[in-house]
């Protein structure tokens, strides 16, 4: 569900910016074709997606130059949003095969599949904590969208926010104390911040009338990153203080169409996000340096997902290039030399890159 929910999110804005100029930022030199350097060089890790090659939406994994992909989620229902544990040894994923969304976790090798949540309502888009322990969800077992968290073993399930509005989209800050969050609750789309312990009550961190985007902490929790809709036609890149302080404009830019949330890279000294062609591009923290690091060549090919490699060194993320999505990996930097890791008729989405086990 969460899935279609986005669909629809990104076809109402694609109608909306079609008609916007490309992005004005540099196009990094070099080869843009099926090429790799040798294994290495960034590709550390494995890469997890959701692959519908076997008639349904199925949780694969891969190595990350695109060899052994492995179904392992081997089920006749839906599977979808895939979240690697911290260390790399489960991953959470949400699955129709109760006969409505769940959310289960399982071994990186695909055994032991668990349902956590065990709910009639539908419950999705799980995000681990920092340290591996707790993992939060939206659930939809109170009449609305609603941020639950609960232990890793599905136990101690709580509700953050408590509103009869929409709040969902959540994301833990690095430390593990507070969750970030969307919420309607407002009129507008803002993002707000609840302790993750449940203590107090939801504090709002945006004051916009136009929407807000999904948040991302940064690796040392001094900043949080998102886009906001600048007018009816433009978003721009913001970040702010972790206390809604501070709040600056890193891209200014009238032509950028982010159809997809930016994210940090591992250290923290950059930033990719999609502008533009719908393409990728990657700045300095600061919003300086930006180069664009894809280039698609079709109108409408929407680049999205963004996965940085362990080692910050390659991008994976997901592209309707090929008039289906596959996954792609970049090198993030002027080179950009771009890889297509999965060739199939069928969709290849949401790539989620972790370390190798």
């Amino acid at each position: 569900m969460h899935r279609q929910l986005r669909a629809v999110h990104f076809v109402a804005l694609a109608a909306l910016l079609a008609g916007c100029q490309e992005a004005r930022f540099p196009v990094a030199p070099g080869p843009a074709g099926p090429h790799f350097d040798g294994v290495g060089g960034g590709l550390s890790g494995r890469i997890a997606f959701e692959s519908f090659r076997d008639g349904n939406g199925e949780i694969y994994v891969m190595n990350p130059d695109g060899s052994g992909q492995t179904n392992l989620s081997n089920n006749a229902a839906s599977e979808d949003d895939p979240v690697w544990s911290p260390d790399g040894t489960r991953i959470a994923f949400v699955s129709l095969r109760d006969g409505n969304f769940e959310i289960y976790v399982m071994n990186a090798d695909g055994s032991a599949p668990t349902n956590l949540t065990n709910n009639a309502a539908f419950d999705f888009a799980p995000a681990w904590s920092p340290d591996g322990t707790r993992i939060a969800f939206e659930s939809f077992r109170d009449g609305n969208d609603e941020i639950y968290v609960m232990n890793a073993d599905g136990s101690g399930q709580t509700n953050l926010s408590n509103n009869a509005a929409v709040d969902d989209d959540p994301v833990w800050s690095p430390d593990g104390t507070r969750i970030t969050f969307l919420s309607t609750r407002d009129g507008a789309t803002e993002i707000y911040v609840v302790n993750a312990d449940g203590t107090g009550v939801a504090t709002r961190l945006t004051n916009d009338v136009m929407s807000e985007g999904k948040p991302a902490w940064s690796p040392d929790g001094r900043q949080i990153v998102r886009f906001r809709s600048t007018s009816d036609e433009a978003t721009d890149i913001y970040v702010m203080n972790p206390d809604g302080s501070g709040q600056t404009n890193l891209t200014n830019n009238a032509y950028q169409n982010f159809l997809t949330p930016p994210v940090w890279s591992p250290d923290g000294t950059r930033i990719t996000f999609v502008s533009g062609n719908r393409e990728l591009f990657v700045m300095n923290a600061d919003g300086t340096g930006a180069i664009q690091l894809t280039t698609n060549g079709r109108v409408g090919a929407e680049e999205t997902h963004i996965a940085w490699s362990p080692d910050g060194k390659r991008i994976a993320f997901e592209s309707f290039r090929d008039r289906d999505e596959n996954i792609f990996v970049v090198k993030a930097d002027a080179e950009a030399e771009t890889t297509q890791l999965t060739t199939n008729a069928f969709d290849d989405i949401e790539p989620a890159w972790t370390l190798r086990r």
